[in-house]
């Protein structure tokens, strides 16, 4: 299992940089596509984190499927150590992402 951190600002499965999506995905530009938007926003999300206790957070999800051309993709499946997700120009991608 990979240990995997999210620094998105607005995700409904990001808690103070812990994801709880059981599978993330990842597709062939690095985008993270698991991505859900929460309705009220980046402020909706503060509150969540100041509500939620450690002990109801994950470490990481159970696997991360990845479809881009990366030297840690092995058969659509990450297998890098750590891992990170985190928000660029429009839209979240995995920064530990290194071409072939």
């Amino acid at each position: 299992m990979n240990h995997l951190k999210c620094t998105t600002a607005n995700c409904q499965h990001n808690l103070n940089n812990h994801c709880n999506a059981g599978v993330v995905s990842v597709n062939e530009a690095g985008k993270c596509i698991t991505k859900m938007k929460r309705p009220g926003g980046a402020l909706e999300q503060t509150f969540e984190e100041l509500e939620v206790g450690r002990e109801f957070m994950q470490d990481s999800p159970n696997w991360i499927q990845c479809t881009a051309e990366c030297i840690y993709n092995k058969d659509k499946r990450c297998t890098a150590n750590h891992v990170l997700i985190a928000d660029a120009f429009l839209q979240t991608k995995c920064a530990t992402r290194v071409r072939r």
